[in-house]
């Protein structure tokens, strides 16, 4: 086979094209271009030349042909631009977000036998993990002898972190704020535990009996302390105790609610606590519901019993539930018992100074959101949660969710406030992720919040004042009519006249408050009949245009 080599050739060509060839024309523009041999300011001789031109055959033609750019021009000096600031010297009012809510994750017990979570506690490492107390609380049913409590990871639904081990069951689960490994528990026994999930899944110390609550203990919380190991607990027994970790078997100061006579510190006679609050910005002071609605506020620096418990408050008429200041405001706390929640302020010991109107379903909780200063939660036994905004709308939720079917038992948000943890009585917890509408501060939002409270606690005041003087005044007549008519010294007939004068001013002032309200009411009628008699006469006169 044969083979052939080609030799291939590269040839270069070079091409020379034409060359642009620009030239500057410049023309003096004096209501448009004028030729040389027009004198532009002698008005004979522009009017003639318009006429010369506008009479031109191509005049037309060249005019149809610029029309186009010349209405371009136009058009784009009267657009508008969309993306301009035009003012840019005027605030922008952000537009209204709409709240919503959406469900992240679900956390069930992985027991067979369900249990009721009586509690949960964010970790303080950003909040990563969440503790979750599992108790049957109901005794009638039978339960197993597993009171395993279970420490959750965010990101992980389907595993427990870990499992705390405990004899008995535990009511009350809360992280250490400084310390994401330490946790103390209240437990069904009366006694409190601390654990270190560094050391394993049972408790390393454990408070002896003689020395703990007499009845369950379901409230505990820690105190903002520079060695980070003191806390304190609550129980139905009416007894708050406060602990160390370094010595847990006996209590280091004990605190009695014996709101009859204080200072006998008698347990018999205690009442049952059923919310317990601390705000580490205050240091000692503390506050704490009692099973009657009452509210008190303590100051553990008090030199008798009598002046640790000397604030009270009538906030409920059943329980208080949940109880919790608010994170901003710390004067204003959120009582939540029976059908309603109130919100109070510690300048107004007689009266709450906001409250919502009575639900239809009971109220299991409340929780004051961690970032919005004027949002709070609330929760109840039909599985919905609440959401207010104190701001926006006082008489209804701004948004309501159906979390579940069953009864919710504990609300805990999350220290950012964008989550919240929502547990139920069949041992399940929902994490509920807000909208920015609900957790993030507007510009003028603390400013109407504080403006707002002010004026609700002065308006309270003066309630408070004018009660205050007309339950004075009652008690004066009636300590008036009661010692003239105990006064033994006095005649019979002297003491009958006194009871007949004060008994005259008293039908007096009732008489006068009857026909205050009779002349309200007559003027309210006068006034209607008057409206009826116009609108008749405004009918006829209708009529009457009309036939004519």
């Amino acid at each position: 086979m044969q083979f052939t080599n080609f030799n291939s050739c590269i040839y270069m060509f070079q091409v020379n094209t034409t060359t642009a060839t620009y030239k500057d024309n410049k023309m003096f523009h004096y209501e448009g271009g004028w030729p040389k041999d027009i004198n532009m300011k002698d008005l004979e001789q522009t009017v003639r030349y318009r006429r010369k031109i506008e009479k031109d055959e191509l005049y037309i033609h060249t005019m149809l042909q610029l029309l186009p750019s010349m209405e371009h021009c136009i058009l784009q000096n009267n657009a508008c631009n969309i993306y301009e600031e035009y003012f840019a010297d005027v605030e922008v009012t952000p537009l209204i977000q709409r709240a919503f809510s959406r469900t992240v994750n679900v956390y069930r017990d992985p027991l067979t036998l369900k249990r009721q979570i009586t509690h949960l506690s964010w970790s303080p490492d950003q909040g990563n993990r969440f503790a979750a107390s599992y108790c049957n609380v109901d005794f009638k049913k039978t339960s197993s002898n597993n009171y395993t409590s279970y420490i959750w990871e965010v990101e992980n639904p389907n595993n427990p972190y870990m499992a705390l081990k405990p004899f008995c069951p535990i009511l009350t689960l809360e992280y250490n704020p400084k310390d994401s490994n330490t946790l103390i528990s209240g437990l069904m026994t009366g006694q409190v535990a601390c654990w270190d999930i560094r050391r394993g899944s049972e408790a390393v110390d454990i408070s002896l009996v003689e020395f703990s609550h007499r009845d369950p203990c379901d409230k505990t919380l820690w105190i903002n302390s520079k060695t980070g190991t003191e806390f304190f607990s609550a129980s139905k027994d009416g007894q708050i105790k406060w602990w160390d970790t370094r010595k847990m078997q006996v209590p280091t100061e004990t605190l009695i609610i014996d709101l009859q006579k204080p200072e006998n510190q008698n347990v018999d006679k205690a009442t049952g606590i059923s919310a317990l609050q601390f705000e580490p910005s205050i240091g000692t002071r503390f506050m704490c519901g009692l099973e009657n609605g009452i509210v008190i506020s303590g100051n553990r620096k008090g030199k008798t019993p009598a002046e640790k418990i000397a604030t009270r408050f009538k906030a409920q008429y059943g329980p208080v539930i949940s109880l919790e200041r608010n994170p901003t405001f710390v004067k204003n706390f959120l009582t939540v018992g029976d059908w309603t929640s109130r919100i109070w302020s510690e300048d107004c010991r007689e009266s709450c100074i906001a409250w919502t109107p009575g639900h239809r379903d009971f109220l299991t909780g409340g929780a004051w959101s961690a970032t919005r200063y004027s949002v709070y939660y609330l929760i109840k036994i039909d599985g919905t949660l609440d959401v207010w905004d104190f701001i926006i709308q006082q008489d209804s939720p701004v948004l309501s969710i159906k979390v579940c079917d069953e009864s919710l038992t504990y609300l805990r948000p999350h220290e950012q406030g964008q989550l919240a943890a929502v547990a139920n009585k069949k041992g399940s917890t929902y994490l509920l992720e807000f909208s920015e509408a609900l957790t993030v501060n507007q510009k003028n939002d603390k400013l109407l919040l504080t403006a707002l409270l002010d004026r609700e606690t002065r308006r309270e005041k003066v309630i408070e004042a004018k009660n205050r003087e007309q339950r004075l005044k009652m008690k004066t007549l009636k300590m008036h009519g009661e010692s003239d008519f105990t006064d033994v010294s006095s005649k019979p007939d002297e003491r009958e006249d006194s009871k007949e004068s004060s008994d005259g001013l008293m039908n007096a002032l009732i008489m006068q408050c009857e026909q205050e309200y009779e002349n309200i009411i007559n003027a309210e009628l006068t006034r209607q009949v008057e409206i009826n008699t116009v609108e008749l006469n405004n009918n006829v006169m209708q009529n009457n245009v009309i036939m004519n």
